[in-house]
């Protein structure tokens, strides 16, 4: 598995590199039907904004496709709180795909009790 780190406005430094490898790469440990994670970082220069860095990132699985915004503002802050985004949509794409429950009412067998009835 496979993580790519891009950014827009923003200087890629190995340090934000190592960082986003060592938080999604724990995400992506729990579940193994992950082929690749695409992250991309952005500054917003408008002096307006009050998040100014964005997160956001691509996961791809076995299943369908994962995507995750985050907005805070440091970029740590926002790769922290994409981390634990991606974190609660992978396990629910995990639950969903591997059908933790999958009894129902429909397919539950009711075994029924022959009583002897004395006339």
């Amino acid at each position: 598995m496979h993580i790519h780190v891009n950014g827009r406005n923003i200087e890629i430094t190995d340090a934000i590199k190592a960082y986003v490898k060592e938080k999604l790469g724990k995400v992506a440990s729990h579940y193994d039907q992950i082929q690749g994670i695409e992250v991309v970082l952005t500054v917003i220069k408008n002096p307006a904004a009050s998040d100014k860095h964005v997160a956001e990132v691509l996961c791809k699985t076995n299943s369908g496709t994962i995507r995750v915004e985050e907005a805070a503002e440091s970029m740590y802050a926002s790769i922290d709180l994409l981390a634990d985004k991606l974190a609660r949509q992978i396990k629910k794409q995990k639950e969903k795909t591997s059908g933790f429950d999958k009894s129902s009412i429909r397919t539950d067998v009711i075994e029924e009790k022959d009583e002897d009835v004395e006339e």
